[in-house]
């Protein structure tokens, strides 16, 4: 831990934060030690079969509400402080579930969206997702299944297999188009404008600081190889190893919620 504080000590500091960051909240990832086999929403199911869409909102229908109550843990809460001392310049989240804004961070980069927003792919409209919640209770009044775990992309783990063939999917209010939550699903792209912000917060980073990402994914791992190639250090707190592992200064075998409020501790 001390190796952590000195490293950071008069350095800006930008974190990139994963899953890892969240599970302590109660949200699930996909690649943490603990983690069970899932297989994610893929994009281009989603944009061009309708039996997917309808999976996936009828299990968001039922895990939106347990998402939506999940709170910050200390890590999101030792971050936002580390920005409030100064130390902190920002974060680039690849997490989907707004615990960073919760907390009380205010410069943060959504890699991947934002479950909280629906966007309509036809007209580009973008509603709130409890809004979207009231208009699919009111089209599926009797829809009623047991939930055994909230998902990370927003849908849900139920406890036995689903007739979905019924569930009526609502379209944009403004178009009649198809609505999809505005996340980056498995295969999707980054938009360009998400990417310069990301690119930009980083700019300003003499550390990275790498919290709950394996880095398995592309999106946060370039970021890593790009502070590589720059000689910008890198360190990671994480369960486990990662792609970055070989391009680290410091690497922490821990939770993000026992390690990040030490290092605000240690500079409050």
């Amino acid at each position: 831990m001390n190796d952590l504080v000195e490293l950071a000590r008069g350095r800006r500091v930008v974190a990139l934060t994963g899953a890892g960051c969240s599970t302590e909240s109660g949200i699930p990832d996909y690649r943490g030690p603990t983690a069970r086999p899932r297989t994610p929403m893929q994009h281009r199911e989603f944009v061009e079969k309708a039996d997917m869409r309808r999976r996936y909102w009828a299990r968001s229908l039922v895990g939106w509400p347990r998402l939506a109550e999940a709170r910050p843990n200390e890590g999101h809460a030792a971050l936002a402080q580390l920005e409030a001392l100064g130390v902190l310049e920002g974060v680039i989240t690849q997490n989907v579930d707004s615990l960073h804004h919760k907390a009380g961070s205010r410069e943060v980069v959504e890699l991947h969206g934002a479950l909280a927003r629906v966007r309509c792919l036809a007209c580009g409209d973008q509603t709130s997702r409890d809004v979207l919640q009231e208009r699919l209770l009111d089209a599926n009044p009797a829809w009623s299944v047991h939930l055994t775990e909230i998902a990370p992309d927003g849908d849900a783990e139920l406890g036995v297999i689903v007739d979905d063939t019924g569930f009526v999917v609502v379209d944009c209010e403004r178009c009649d188009g198809v609505l999809m939550p505005d996340v980056v699903f498995f295969g999707g792209s980054v938009p360009r404008a998400t990417l310069d912000a990301a690119w930009a917060l980083f700019d300003r980073a003499e550390l990275l600081l790498v919290a709950g990402s394996s880095l398995t994914v592309f999106s946060g791992y370039r970021f890593v190889r790009r502070a590589a190639e720059r000689g910008v250090p890198v360190a990671i707190v994480n369960l486990g190893p990662t792609r970055g592992d070989p391009h680290a200064q410091l690497r922490i075998d821990d939770r993000c919620g026992i390690v990040l409020p030490q290092l605000a501790r240690a500079f409050s």
